[in-house]
């Protein structure tokens, strides 16, 4: 975290254009908050969205696709649920107990981080008024919970709006990948910040779910950077 900030925005905003969100991008835990689990746990899929970060920076530095991030790990308090939802500050996940979590000052959580990252996710959206929100996430080849297998190399998620998505998933596929449509999550039922920042307001949005594996190192990262651009420069241009 930097100087107790809880985002990083990275790139020039400029109004019309595609933009990027992940809420899922840190790993970071501030040291008066332990969580009682092993420092490791906090590096894999229940800390963090695996390579998102590298993805996002690459995408606004290279790519002219400005980044808000967050630099607040998902197991402090999950940015992309709502506020009233029972697992903002999960006490599980994937078969790990969070300790810390018990019985947690939820309320001063929410103060502390929730807020102000959403308060200024609202601010720089209504500044940039987007042509296209890209909501970036990465998911788990393998949960360890569950035997169910997950092929996708890259997923799209809606709720009620899949104007980009459809796009999408048919501009992926053509590039010969493996799209799940509303996979591995469904965005009927986890899709609280573009529920709010973009659907809200009747912005166009591609909430983005890729594989771990497949963005583990820079160079793959650097590699998805440049796809999910082209593809949702080429979505943007569809819906115009």
């Amino acid at each position: 975290m930097i100087d107790g900030q809880v985002f990083e925005q990275i790139g020039e905003v400029k109004r019309g254009g595609l933009v990027c969100v992940s809420d899922h991008a840190s790993s970071y835990v501030p040291g008066d908050l332990p969580l009682g689990i092993p420092d490791d746990l906090l590096e894999t899929h229940i800390g963090v969205d695996i390579g998102v970060a590298g993805v996002a920076s690459r995408m606004a530095r290279r790519h002219g696709i400005p980044a808000h991030m967050a630099l607040i790990s998902r197991l402090v308090i999950d940015l992309h649920r709502e506020e009233d939802h029972p697992k903002v500050v999960p006490t599980t996940s994937d078969g790990h107990l969070i300790p810390g979590n018990i019985g947690a000052d939820v309320e001063a959580r929410l103060t502390r981080y929730y807020r102000p990252y959403h308060d200024a996710l609202t601010k720089w959206l209504d500044e940039a008024e987007p042509e296209l929100i890209i909501s970036l996430h990465s998911f788990t080849p393998k949960l360890e919970t569950s035997d169910e297998e997950r092929p996708w190399e890259v997923g799209l998620l809606y709720n009620e709006d899949d104007r980009a998505a459809r796009h999408a998933i048919r501009l992926f596929g053509e590039l010969g990948l493996t799209v799940g449509d509303n996979e591995p999550y469904s965005g009927k039922e986890l899709n609280a910040t573009m529920n709010r920042h973009a659907e809200a307001h009747g912005r166009p949005y591609c909430a983005i779910e890729v594989r771990q594996d497949l963005i583990s190192n820079r160079a793959d990262q650097a590699r998805w950077a440049t796809m999910i651009a082209d593809v949702c420069g080429r979505v943007a241009l569809a819906l115009d």
